[in-house]
């Protein structure tokens, strides 16, 4: 990982970390009591978080720094569906011939497809700190496009990344999304992500949502893309009767990943 965030810590510790996360401030009184141990062990686990620089001590407790929050975020959404999200990764990169060049968005999804692609004969594009990483590590040819750096998914947004994608035209665009259902699409919450996707999704000539089945049925605050953008619906598990439906009237292919 490029984090220090999720290093092996005591359970306890990462606990602390993620109640942090969600609650902004923990209170050592309320912890104690969750955890069923002394106020002052609770203590002792956040003085060495704060020593470590994870968190900061305020009255009767203490908060995440804004660093570690991002971090945070990052490696406990890496963590989530893994299995999912490879298995979806692994059919991508059966669409993907020797000679085309790709397209990956900052998604973690897309991250498992970018470790694939060393398999395949491709130039890829990514707008992701993290899949450049592993694309130069793995050998293969990318183009970083660049603009504003967006910490809380590790990519690049803003005018100047929208302006160099839409020079752009990869064959294969993969792109992910925080939630989808066929009237509102694929969405994210976060603003800077959708227009920096939505760019992403105009470039491709042909374009692949790759969405694990614990996105159905959600709705985040801002569409990404409907279903006259994208050609293929890469998931896995069958979706219900109803989404085949519309999927096939729409004439998106969609995908299973066994």
């Amino acid at each position: 990982m490029h984090s220090e965030i999720m290093a092996p810590l005591p359970g306890r510790q990462q606990d602390i970390l993620r109640r942090a996360l969600s609650d902004k401030v923990v209170r050592i009184k309320d912890l104690a009591a969750d955890f069923g141990v002394h106020e002052m062990t609770v203590r002792r686990d956040i003085d060495a978080l704060c020593e470590q620089g994870k968190l900061l001590r305020v009255h009767g407790g203490a908060q995440l720094l804004e660093r570690t929050a991002e971090e945070l975020s990052q490696s406990m959404r890496a963590s989530q569906n893994v299995d999912a999200k490879e298995r979806i990764a692994r059919a991508a990169l059966n669409l993907i011939q020797d000679g085309d060049t790709v397209a990956l968005d900052a998604s973690t999804t897309s991250l498992a497809l970018a470790r694939l692609l060393p398999a395949r004969q491709v130039q890829a594009i990514t707008c992701s700190l993290d899949a450049a990483n592993v694309l130069a590590a793995g050998g293969v040819p990318f183009l970083m496009a660049g603009g504003n750096f967006h910490a809380p998914a590790r990519s690049f947004v803003g005018a100047f990344f929208t302006d160099t994608i839409e020079r752009l035209h990869p064959d294969l665009v993969f792109f992910s999304a925080k939630g989808y259902t066929p009237d509102a699409g694929f969405t994210d919450p976060h603003l800077p992500e959708v227009g920096a996707k939505r760019a992403l999704v105009r470039s491709g000539s042909s374009v692949v949502a790759l969405v694990d089945s614990s996105k159905f049925g959600r709705k985040a605050l801002a569409t990404i893309a409907d279903h006259s953008d994208i050609n293929t619906l890469i998931t896995d598990a069958e979706p219900d009767a109803e989404l085949k439906s519309r999927l096939d009237n729409d004439d998106i292919q969609l995908i299973v990943a066994p």
